[in-house]
């Protein structure tokens, strides 16, 4: 368990867990480094928003937003928001992940992270039936009115079955 979770498990017996992501995240030394904020987190976790600010912080040599604070900003939320969305039975990694810079962003940034009933559900019956899965998230960071899209990142996530995993784990380790 790492330090993170850790915090995680005793901060939920203080405060609301989608409070605590938001201000984890933000107050966090891996995140605050992208200089990204999440700006709102959904009580059920389906929704989380971000929004990436141009500043002295994260301007590159021809005063746009540095390419690696526009991934960073989007990089953690998928994954870390699907591992509290489906709970502790299960495995979750991030696999692969692709940036598509479309124009240079000389303005805020902002990008949203949504899971859905119907996928969580998806998810665990693609897990049930094969132990194993992947799946694709897709982020768009845009700006305010949602007008110009500026970075695409395509996540690929992996998700198991926690036991399946673990035995799979051993198994490999046995050779």
């Amino acid at each position: 368990m790492s330090f993170y979770q850790k915090l995680t498990n005793i901060g939920t017996k203080f405060i609301k867990k989608h409070t605590l992501f938001k201000y984890g995240f933000n107050l966090s030394p891996m995140y605050r480094r992208s200089t990204g904020r999440i700006t709102k987190a959904s009580e059920d976790l389906l929704h989380i928003q971000v929004k990436l600010p141009i500043s002295w912080k994260n301007r590159n040599y021809v005063n746009s937003i540095f390419g690696g604070s526009m991934f960073s900003a989007v990089d953690p939320i998928p994954m870390v928001q699907l591992m509290n969305l489906l709970g502790k039975d299960y495995v979750v990694w991030d696999k692969a992940a692709e940036i598509r810079f479309r124009r240079p962003a000389r303005e805020h940034l902002y990008a949203e992270f949504t899971y859905t009933l119907e996928e969580l559900e998806e998810i665990k019956t693609q897990v049930a039936q094969k132990n194993e899965v992947e799946i694709e998230k897709i982020t768009q960071l845009v700006n305010k009115d949602k007008s110009k899209v500026f970075c695409e990142v395509n996540k690929t996530i992996y998700v198991a079955d926690k036991a399946y995993f673990k035995q799979k784990r051993a198994a490999k380790e046995a050779k």
